[in-house]
């Protein structure tokens, strides 16, 4: 028992001094590889040249026993005439060639060779050291490179065809994705086809039928039925026709009513006859003709439109399918296409207008002066008033039908408040139709009471410029404010400090708040981005809208999920604040430095530029819409100054095609959408 305990420690013992023995081999052999190091780069170094501190390359020996490269010592002389070492006078007759430090050199450079040279380069410096290698010898290394060579070749074809191969089956995929969306598209397309052809032909059946009591309300049954044979046969010659313009005349039947009441109180039966005829087919003329200006809108911006409708198409699609699986038992109408619904009202909106017309003009101020610049402009929760204010120090109220219906000369403010800063943003309340609030240059966001011409709040906490104020839409007492001192601060009218303090890390541009919501506000800065915070945890923004290459300077929301900003590059762009997601960028007009203006109205949305011209844009479509500029007769053409002149601010009237538009002369125009 005791041997077989012994006899089972020992090796392990045994093993033990081994290893610390290998161990001591081992540290032993790495000194010594340390002390070779060293010595070998004490070696290198003995072996530099003192001038140039590289490798003696033709050493000469000086008469003071120094070892320099020929060149070095050479050109040394020719400046200077002594020893670089020892300073002790030296000239180039006193220089002999150091033929052993020479030998040394070459050994030297080979054994670097050696170390950091491939295998090719060394074998090829032994060639040309001339080491001597038989036929034979050469014939099998011939034979091996061959060899190697076909190797290298085959796997350099191997890898390039399999790099070939990857990329034709990606692009086989992506085409194959793409065939299938094509397929899809087209599907889409046909069913929407069959559903049009469908639901044309039933309008225009509804409208012979309708057009058909018409003439027999107009007609007498009993002494004019050859004159009704003969209008039936010219109103079926112009049915058949319109049937060929685009979209049908749902409404020409209402025309032809009024037409056929007065032929029948004007003229007989005869005169009657011709009259209506001629009338109708002028009517038709211009519904042909305005369709034809449609198609040529449709036309233009074709790619955008597609781009829309197939939007439209795969996102009904795929909640269809979503639906589907989720109830099996539910059938859809043969052809019937939500999406196309939604598409047709995109294209009908936006073929709709194509221009903008003035309906009115105002100044704001005095002609060619500075302090003309109208920063904000907002109508009132009416839409019967609205406001101007800008650098003037000034808030002016105008009464909107006033400024409609009375003349240019005529056109003076309601009520007019003086402030004691230049204004930069206005805010109606929504509630308290009398409340409007101001931010200023010197930080003051004020509310004003418009009956009284008198200041309700104000609050002095902004540091710096205030840019933006916005009354809550479902929280009347609330309202949020920005500014360059980098800080959101929320407001509340029934007290005298502020509710809530966002700190942020760069200038504040505008604020608002959701339409919907009184805890949820947007926030643009000069740091390129759109924050949107939930007022119940500001430690950090629900999101961060990242696009714009410079300052947000505006941002509006068109519904609840829907916000819109403008930037100084130029642009605008849509987000979908639930989805956290971009949704579209539009381009068209000028903005690199100003405060332009953003206003938005259900689908469209309007800017300025700094080309002195006010923009609209459908939020489908990435192209404008249409544009207006402002011109002034009071102005040459060839001014230098006007070319500085732009568009400072815009505003739409709720639920109607008609804006307000102001630039930095203080010219304010009423502009209407029209065909």
């Amino acid at each position: 028992m005791v041997e077989s305990s012994i006899g089972g420690v020992v090796p392990a013992v045994k093993g033990e001094v081994m290893r610390r023995m290998g161990d001591k081999e081992e540290e032993g052999s790495v000194r010594d590889e340390e002390v070779g190091t060293v010595t070998e780069w004490e070696l290198d170094r003995e072996l530099l040249c003192p001038i140039c501190m590289q490798i003696i390359k033709d050493a000469f020996l000086t008469a003071c026993g120094h070892s320099f490269c020929y060149m070095c010592i050479v050109t040394h002389l020719h400046n200077k005439s002594d020893c670089p070492c020892c300073s002790h006078y030296l000239t180039t007759s006193q220089l002999y060639p150091n033929f052993l430090l020479d030998k040394l050199m070459k050994k030297t450079s080979a054994r670097q060779i050696s170390k950091t040279a491939s295998p090719v380069e060394q074998f090829r410096h032994s060639l040309e050291q001339g080491c001597e290698v038989s036929i034979k010898e050469l014939d099998a290394l011939l034979l091996m490179l061959s060899e190697k060579k076909r190797k290298l070749e085959q796997e350099e074809a191997e890898r390039n065809m399999q790099i070939l191969l990857d990329f034709l089956q990606m692009l086989r995929k992506q085409k194959v994705d793409e065939l299938n969306e094509v397929q899809h598209d087209l599907q889409y397309i046909k069913e929407d086809l069959n559903s049009v052809e469908r639901h044309r032909i039933d309008l225009y059946r509804a409208r012979d039928r309708y057009s058909m009591k018409l003439r027999m309300l107009a007609d007498d049954p009993i002494g004019k039925k050859p004159w009704s044979s003969s209008t039936d046969r010219n109103f079926g010659g112009l049915f058949s026709t319109s049937r060929n313009a685009p979209g049908g005349l749902p409404t020409g039947s209402l025309t032809y009513k009024k037409v056929d009441t007065k032929a029948q109180i004007s003229s007989p039966g005869p005169q009657r006859k011709d009259t209506s005829i001629s009338e109708l087919n002028s009517q038709h003329m211009s519904q042909s003709g305005l369709a034809v200006v449609r198609k040529k809108r449709v036309n233009a911006q074709f790619n955008d439109l597609q781009e829309c409708y197939l939007q439209k198409r795969r996102q009904l699609a795929n909640k269809s399918r979503v639906k589907e699986e989720k109830d099996a038992d539910v059938v859809q109408r043969e052809g019937y296409s939500e999406g196309l619904a939604d598409f047709q009202s995109v294209l009908s909106t936006f073929t709709r207008y194509s221009r903008l017309r003035v309906i009115a003009e105002l100044r704001h101020g005095d002609l060619f002066h500075s302090a003309n610049i109208v920063s904000s402009i907002e109508f009132d929760r009416d839409d019967e008033l609205f406001a101007t204010a800008g650098v003037s120090r000034r808030i002016k109220v105008f009464d909107f039908s006033s400024v409609i219906n009375e003349p240019a000369d005529a056109h003076c403010p309601v009520v007019e408040m003086s402030t004691r800063s230049k204004l930069s943003c206005l805010s109606w309340n929504k509630y308290t139709k009398n409340h409007i609030a101001s931010s200023d240059y010197d930080g003051i966001v004020t509310v004003w009471d418009v009956t009284t011409r008198q200041s309700v709040m104000e609050y002095e906490e902004h540091e710096k410029r205030a840019w933006s104020v916005d009354f809550s839409r479902t929280e009347p007492s609330m309202l949020v404010s920005g500014s360059d001192d980098c800080k959101v601060k929320v407001w509340c009218t029934k007290q005298e400090a502020s509710v809530l303090n966002i700190d942020m890390k760069a200038n504040i541009c505008c604020v608002k708040y959701n339409p919907g919501s009184s805890v949820h506000i947007a926030v643009g800065s000069a740091d390129h981005h759109i924050h949107y915070y939930d007022l119940r945890n500001t430690s950090q923004p629900v999101h961060i809208f990242s696009g714009h290459r410079k300052a947000v300077s505006y941002v509006k929301f068109l519904s609840n999920n829907e916000l819109a900003s403008a930037s100084t590059d130029s642009t605008l762009r849509l987000w979908d604040v639930k989805d956290n997601l971009p949704v579209r960028t539009l381009r068209g007009h000028t903005n690199e430095k100003n405060f332009v203006g953003l206003s938005v109205n259900n689908e469209f949305l309007s800017c300025g530029s700094e080309t002195n011209e006010v923009f609209v844009y459908h939020k489908a479509i990435s192209k404008p819409v249409t544009w207006h500029r402002f011109g002034s007769p009071d102005i040459d053409e060839a001014d230098e100054d006007a070319g500085s002149n732009f568009i400072s601010a815009v505003c739409w009237k709720s639920d109607s095609p008609t804006m307000l538009a102001a630039n930095s002369q203080g010219t304010i125009k009423v502009l209407v959408l029209a065909a």
